[in-house]
């Protein structure tokens, strides 16, 4: 029985160790994208209208732009919307972004969090139970020698 219990807490705390990983990438990302959100915050304050820019077209290519009014800025809103601001309006949404990106982070590091509590205490067990068959088997060792002399 101690065998199995320990191949199922293996097994357990191998699926966590998963999980962990899969919700650390899932940081590096949202982190990535509040990266890029403060580049294009510090893009419009740096910005002027008549500026040239590199505008990507995707696959690596980009095409030479001049900006005409940098008082019309389109900012992604999530779900495939987008809404036209002024300049000022869009660095509000694009802080107000930047904190929800925040507010997941620290969602998902606290779940990480929890599951690294979880794989401590099954590790615990683990070691119990290992502990507990080494004395099984030494108990059983014991037995079946005579007295030492």
């Amino acid at each position: 029985m101690g065998q199995q219990q320990l191949q199922q807490l293996s097994q357990e705390l191998q699926e966590i160790e998963e999980q962990i990983e899969t919700l650390q990438e899932n940081v590096q990302e949202l982190q990535q994208e509040k990266h890029d959100v403060d580049e294009a915050i510090e893009a419009l304050d740096t910005l002027e209208s008549d500026a040239t820019v590199q505008v990507p077209l995707g696959g690596g290519a980009y095409l030479r732009a001049t900006i005409e009014d940098i008082d019309e800025v389109i900012v992604d809103l999530g779900a495939d919307y987008a809404a036209e601001f002024e300049e000022d309006d869009a660095v509000d949404a694009l802080e107000n972004r930047k904190d929800r990106l925040d507010d997941q982070i620290e969602d998902v590091n606290e779940e990480i969090s929890e599951l690294e509590a979880e794989s401590s205490e099954l590790e615990q067990q683990a070691q119990q139970l290992q502990q507990q068959a080494m004395q099984q088997q030494m108990q059983q060792m014991g037995q079946g020698q005579g007295p030492d002399e």
